[in-house]
């Protein structure tokens, strides 16, 4: 397997690392308050433990469809595609071989911006039709991480990227995210059952612990939210601003944007110290992503935003993340 490791920078100091393994962000370092510079995402000790160490997707690009897919199945023009049920019975972030575990072919490589794309032929994990997909990274001047997905295929499929990053502003060795104040700009959001998967409604965050249209503490109703905190997916307003994600230690502040209209705020549930990243032991709900994406479920979900897309019709969404401190 190629593995290779990219870094990014800007004049102001902010400096990036990514691999092209699963395009994944390893390090994210930005000036906090007082100057002092943190890696505020959680990662891996090195690229080639992407390959070889089991991890929740630090920090890379998941598809063909990110998230759940019921049953692992989906039909599309009446005819029933079966996937991987790689979380039984269920199909998550594209399968055991999905695109967050695969080796990107580097397209362009400049101390500002890297692009990587990723062919998928007919049949992979069960999808239909050849899809080859592009992922670009942006780091300005003006302290903005822009990304950018695009889709393109032969015929009639279904594609649903996200870029899952674990944040922690104060730093990725840090111990929790309760202390962050957060802003989703979401009326509403799609609630789950148990199992996680979506109902299909979507109801007012209004008189709910998943109302963060005012800046909160994450902890705030975190409990409250369920027992795992928050895996829950906002539907927001309008293109634009969808997040905004403080902390008042480092002073950092990431201002996230992007055109896809759902966001999934997820809290870290999954880590329970036995993982081991950059030098730390990363324990529970101590980090949370703003997955932007299409919904949740929405292969099977007559009333959520589509996934198809077609020779004449490419998918473009892009996520930026700006940063002040």
């Amino acid at each position: 397997m190629n593995i290779k490791t990219f870094n990014l920078t800007n004049k102001n100091g902010i400096t990036m690392t990514v691999t092209n393994l699963g395009c994944a962000i390893i390090s994210l370092h930005v000036p906090d308050k007082n100057g002092k510079t943190r890696d505020i995402v959680l990662g891996l000790d090195s690229a080639e433990d992407y390959a070889t160490k089991p991890h929740p997707s630090f920090g890379a690009v998941c598809g063909r469809v990110a998230n759940l897919v019921e049953n692992a199945r989906f039909t599309l023009d009446g005819k029933e595609y079966v996937l991987e049920a790689n979380s039984h019975p269920n199909h998550i972030h594209g399968g055991t071989g999905g695109f967050d575990r695969r080796p990107w072919t580097v397209e362009e490589a400049t101390e500002s911006k890297l692009v990587f794309s990723l062919f998928s032929p007919d049949g992979d994990n069960g999808y239909p039709g050849n899809l080859t997909v592009y992922c670009t990274y942006r780091l300005t001047d003006d302290n903005k991480l822009r990304m950018d997905f695009r889709g393109e295929t032969d015929t009639k499929t279904v594609c649903n990227l996200t870029n899952h990053t674990y944040f922690n502003l104060d730093g990725h060795d840090a111990a929790d995210v309760y202390g962050h104040k957060l802003q989703i700009l979401a009326d509403q959001y799609t609630p789950t059952d148990e199992r996680y998967l979506p109902t299909g409604e979507f109801r007012d965050v209004a008189g709910t612990p998943f109302d963060f249209r005012m800046a909160k503490l994450i902890g705030q109703d975190f409990h409250a939210a369920g027992k795992d905190g928050y895996v829950h997916n906002f539907v927001l307003r309008e293109p634009g601003v969808a997040a905004i994600a403080y902390s008042p230690v480092s002073g950092i502040r990431m201002t996230t944007r992007t055109n896809s209209p759902g966001v999934l705020l997820y809290t870290s549930d999954c880590l329970d110290g036995s993982l081991r990243g950059k030098g730390v032991a990363y324990q529970k709900f101590c980090a949370f992503c703003l997955e932007t994406q299409l919904f949740p479920g929405t292969l099977n979900r007559p009333g959520f935003p589509s996934a198809i897309v077609t020779a004449d019709t490419p998918q473009e969404f892009y996520t930026e993340f700006e940063f002040e401190w």
